[in-house]
């Protein structure tokens, strides 16, 4: 039987490469996103229903499962991957900003994994993938709330994966690195105050970094294969991450103690 993958934010990036990947490897796949209405190429594919889910429209996210299972009859493996980042000094970040970066990458994940749990849960089995960030194990200048976020996603999944394997469900963590994709024009949110001087110097510098980290980072199609191994691996295997920089840098991290890293972050961006 051909089984069925929902993925969330399949606009661009990630999750538009990892809805092509699944459906190359012959999977029904239930393609979300804000605004279905502009999508032309995952429309034309077979097998592939582009619906609308926005993670912080509880109806919308009960009306695209209820839809997808409508359509292919079963759901085998989520992939919670709609998210942004929202940088920038925290005094100078509007509390609505706040609410939002918790609300997407957080709690719109927690709403969207309990609509799919049910249907999971009476079937015995299923997958879920949370797409986390090597930015979910470390921690870099003006990513407080984006970090947290990220931070709470690796939490959350490791607690879950307590609870539902008992039920045949399995967890997963995908941990990219930078990619080559519109993370940093589209998805990337800066908040600054230019009249709050002292902060200006790691600002720039911020920028920059990411502008370079970006432009050697991996193509959004590595991380969607890593997406698929995590979705194929039986065993209890809980994180993976993606690209080479991720593996680079999240296993220097393991090895450095906190005060070994916290330098070279402070000397990579001069504080």
């Amino acid at each position: 039987m051909r089984k069925t993958i929902l993925i969330t934010g399949t606009s661009s990036g990630l999750g538009r490469a990892t809805a092509l990947r699944f459906q190359r490897e012959g999977w029904n796949v239930i393609a979300t996103m804000r605004s279905p209405g502009q999508e032309s190429e995952l429309t034309r594919l077979d097998n592939v229903l582009v619906t609308r889910l926005d993670v912080q429209d509880p109806d919308s996210i009960h009306a695209a499962v209820s839809a997808g299972i409508a359509r292919f009859g079963r759901i085998d493996a989520l992939v919670n991957n709609a998210g942004y980042g929202a940088y920038g000094p925290l005094e100078a970040t509007p509390v609505e900003k706040i609410r939002r970066q918790f609300d997407v990458n957080v709690l719109g994940l927690l709403a969207t994994t309990q609509a799919v749990l049910p249907h999971l849960r009476a079937q015995g089995s299923g997958v879920i993938v949370n797409v986390s960030s090597m930015g979910g194990r470390m921690a870099f200048p003006l990513g407080a709330l984006y970090h947290g976020t990220k931070f709470a996603v690796e939490g959350i999944s490791e607690s879950l994966q307590y609870e539902l394997a008992p039920l045949g469900i399995a967890v997963k963590v995908v941990e990219p690195g930078f990619m080559h994709t519109d993370f940093a024009g589209r998805s990337l949110d800066i908040s600054n105050d230019e009249d709050i001087e002292a902060y200006q110097p790691l600002v720039r510098s911020l920028m920059g970094a990411l502008g370079e980290l970006s432009a050697n980072g991996t193509g959004p199609e590595v991380a969607a294969g890593v997406v698929y191994q995590a979705v194929l691996d039986d065993s209890p295997r809980l994180r993976y991450a993606a690209g080479a920089d991720a593996e680079r840098m999240l296993a220097g991290r393991e090895q450095a103690s906190d005060a070994d890293f916290f330098t070279g972050v402070r000397t990579q961006f001069g504080l």
